[in-house]
């Protein structure tokens, strides 16, 4: 997993882009094109626009290829639930209180916004990179309840994705998935798709095994 971090510093606030972790949404370009105008150099100028709609903005961007500081800190709170949005035809966006993990454990990213590919083609797995616009076609609808609630599951707290090798994301703690056409399911434990080629999508059904899907 790859990044690329340029800064970008203003009176007020302090904006910093991630270029590996940037998939062009436009959640900034729209909210702000004052301060995010990709046809510029520098793209991102903070004091074109009054710190507090800087920093209501940047939160939006759904990849977390964009951050805030403000005075030295970071002023954007954890949610207070943890959810992942199912996007059609594109990645699963996370928006929790989230650390990301690899195969073996080891922590890859902690942070409240994430894009994680769902396609099987990014470059940059397990973040998404772009690639579901080459022709991933799915209507990010829930198309099964696959998630679990063990007994002695935390009602709150951290979320924890790990990213398994050849396989799924193995999602645990409490989460609630959001389908495109708004239906929602909630658990605290569950493998979700990451080859691109489950019929049970968002959730894992064993396909990786059979398309010989490959990922650290």
């Amino acid at each position: 997993m790859d990044t690329n971090v340029y800064t970008y510093e203003g009176d007020e606030v302090t904006v910093s882009w991630d270029r590996e972790r940037c998939i062009h949404a436009e959640a900034c370009v729209k909210g702000l094109p004052n301060v995010f105008d990709p046809e510029r150099r520098p793209w991102i100028e903070p004091d074109q626009a009054d710190a507090d709609a800087v920093e209501a903005v940047v939160p939006h961007c759904p990849t977390g290829a964009l951050h805030l500081t403000r005075n030295g800190d970071d002023p954007e709170p954890t949610p207070d639930a943890n959810r992942i949005s199912i996007s059609p035809n594109g990645p699963l966006y996370v928006h929790a209180d989230a650390e990301l993990l690899d195969s073996d454990g080891k922590t890859l990213l902690t942070d409240t916004r994430m894009a994680l590919c769902r396609c099987g083609r990014s470059e940059n797995k397990p973040l998404c990179d772009g690639s579901h616009d080459e022709g991933f076609s799915d209507d990010g609808h829930i198309a099964v309840d696959h998630l679990s609630t063990p007994d002695d599951a935390d009602e709150n707290g951290p979320l924890r994705i790990r990213a398994t090798e050849d396989g799924p994301f193995v999602v645990e703690g409490p989460v609630t998935i959001i389908g495109n056409d708004e239906k929602e399911i909630s658990g605290s434990r569950g493998a979700l798709c990451r080859c691109g080629a489950s019929g049970s999508r968002p959730f894992c059904d064993g396909s990786h095994s059979e398309v010989g899907f490959e990922a650290d």
